[in-house]
């Protein structure tokens, strides 16, 4: 705390509520950088995962925890003990570990879910977080659907569990119902009542069914709450959890109101949403609030003339304040490496030294083919190299025949890991679907293709095309991402993105 201002806390939960949501999910090595620009971010509490629900969900996490060490690092359980046993695993590496243990405490949860009663949940309730606290101090409790439970039962659960230990109690609006003044009411009623409260951290959970997440998390705030957990994007099951860039950026413009601030640099957060945005496969709209792409365009005339004659008229924050920068160095091929760098870190996009030299080297080889590189190519550089998995499958060389006489055909070269080519000549609907067919015959693997998005990174005749792709095999997803000035190579290094992580996962599970 400064002065009269209270610093909240924010558990980012992308990791983890995030990746739950359909479509969503992310290979490790994605993880491991979103964890690391969530550190960067200033984000106090990662969680990031769910351990005992898979193997690979252990595996992030304890690949998480290894690597962060200026956040803490949580994992949720149920209120089981083999749940926490997984936790106390995956945050064995972690600086600062976090085990988050849930139960419902809401009427229709108890009865048709749980099959418990109000004395059994408490019981429960108050088990875990002794056993949690066996192994690690910071031990977050969460009353599932806390919202629609008894206020008064809450609170008894909630003194319990501070009692056997926990340290941060947490009140989710599970199904998204509250409205922003009763769910203020709600908080101010259960930091009164509960015994002990003043030796915990109380914290709020939102999600956005009615789109009142963020509303309801700064209603929140207002009466008390000193953590509040939230996604970037506002990312999540169903319709989402509360964005933490409309959150920390309403309570940092809004001051007065709250009398509140976080540690988070909003100078990240542009560079982060995209990110998320990117290895997920989920777009933003164009209006999404503060990070979205119209959020700092004007088109109306007289919006346009009061903009330039001073900015204020009609923008409440700057385009830096989140991380977009001036862009006032225009990169080609003549661009040299200290131009680039500078650009990498105006980008909020630092890298180590090894793998700037890969970057430069794409960035050249691009400025070969464009007169000008913009920053929406430079991410999509950064991301196909930071974020990228093991090989099993490279591309080589491909071409297609088609016209609107000939149908299609196409034929791929792919180097295996082991070292051999396969070369396939297939026939298709079209060029990419011809190119597709033989990966697949190469790989001797049909996954179902469920989404194909190709756009433009940015304007103009000679923008690289930018390719989204997500496969599905066996109830496993997962997602590719292409970029070329080529839209088939992009349509291509997409599928084979989604190809070599579905290759990885299965490797890695021994399938």
């Amino acid at each position: 705390m400064i002065g009269d201002t209270r610093t909240i806390k924010i558990l980012d939960t992308t990791l983890r509520d995030g990746e739950q949501a359909p479509g969503c999910s992310m290979n490790l090595p994605e993880k491991i950088e979103v964890a690391r620009r969530l550190e960067r971010l200033g984000v106090d509490i990662i969680e990031a995962g769910f351990p005992a629900s898979s193997p690979g969900d252990l595996d992030a996490v304890k690949a998480i925890a290894g690597v962060i060490k200026n956040s803490a690092v949580a994992c949720l359980c149920r209120c089981l003990e083999k749940d926490i046993d997984a936790g106390r695993e995956a945050l064995a590496k972690a600086a600062s570990p976090r085990i988050h243990v849930f139960l419902a405490t809401s009427p229709v949860h108890m009865e048709y879910k749980l099959k418990m009663t109000e004395a059994q949940v408490l019981e429960q309730a108050t088990a875990a977080v002794r056993y949690a606290k066996k192994f690690c101090n910071d031990i977050e409790f969460s009353a599932e659907d806390a919202f629609r439970s008894d206020p008064d039962f809450v609170c008894k659960v909630f003194a319990a569990a501070i009692d056997a230990g926990a340290l941060t109690v947490n009140f989710p609006d599970t199904v998204g119902y509250a409205m922003p003044a009763e769910f203020g009411e709600r908080i101010h009623y259960v930091k009164d009542h509960t015994h002990g409260m003043e030796k915990a951290c109380l914290s709020v959970h939102c999600h956005n069914d009615l789109g009142l997440a963020v509303a309801n998390s700064l209603a929140a705030v207002s009466a008390g709450a000193a953590q509040v957990e939230c996604t970037i994007n506002g990312i999540g099951e169903r319709a989402g959890n509360a964005s933490l860039e409309e959150f920390v950026m309403g309570l940092r413009l809004r001051r007065e109101l709250y009398s509140a601030d976080t540690h988070i640099d909003s100078t990240q957060i542009y560079s982060v949403s995209r990110l998320v945005s990117q290895v997920t496969g989920i777009k933003l709209p164009p209006n999404k609030a503060i990070v979205g792409d119209n959020a700092f365009a004007h088109e109306a005339g007289i919006h346009q003339h009061g903009v330039l004659a001073n900015r204020e008229t009609y923008e409440i924050m700057t385009p830096e304040s989140i991380g977009i920068p001036k862009n006032t160095i225009v990169l080609g091929k003549h661009s040299g490496r200290h131009a680039f760098e500078e650009r990498l870190k105006e980008l909020g996009l630092p890298v180590d030294a090894e793998t700037f030299e890969k970057i430069f080297a794409g960035f050249k080889e691009l400025a070969d083919k464009k007169k000008a590189v913009s920053d929406r190519d430079i991410e999509a550089l950064v991301r196909d190299i930071v974020v990228s998995i093991p090989e099993t499958w490279k591309l080589d060389h491909w071409a297609v025949n088609t016209g609107s006489a000939l149908g299609a055909s196409g034929v791929i070269r792919l180097q295996h890991k082991d070292g051999k080519y396969e070369k396939i000549v297939s026939m298709g609907d079209g060029p990419v679907d011809s190119i597709f067919k033989a990966i697949n015959q190469i790989i001797g693997k049909e996954p179902e293709l469920e989404l194909y998005e190709i756009g433009a990174i940015t304007g103009g005749s000679s923008s690289q095309g930018e390719t989204m792709v997500k496969i599905a095999m066996n109830g496993q997803r997962w997602n590719g991402h292409g970029v070329s000035t080529d839209i088939i190579e992009s349509s291509i290094k997409a599928y084979l993105s989604a190809i070599n992580a579905m290759e990885y996962y299965l490797s890695e599970n021994g399938k």
